[in-house]
């Protein structure tokens, strides 16, 4: 994969999780009717498993910047 394209993908998922964990709608909780544990189990792993594969690709582009 492209270093430029892992950096831009590491990028957009860290900030695409941030914006999505900061403006939340509080209607996707009624909308798949989800206890409310659950749905706080689920979101907070999409978003650390987000932000984990964004930091993942950030560093292999870093890493291919020094190639």
């Amino acid at each position: 994969m492209n270093k430029w394209l892992q950096i831009l993908i590491g990028l957009i998922l860290i900030v695409g999780s941030v914006l999505v964990a900061w403006y939340s709608p509080f209607w996707w909780g009624d909308f798949w009717n989800f206890r409310h544990a659950a749905w706080e189990v689920l979101k907070g792993g999409v978003f650390w498993m987000a932000v984990m594969i964004g930091l993942l690709f950030l560093m292999l582009g870093i890493s291919d910047l020094r190639d």
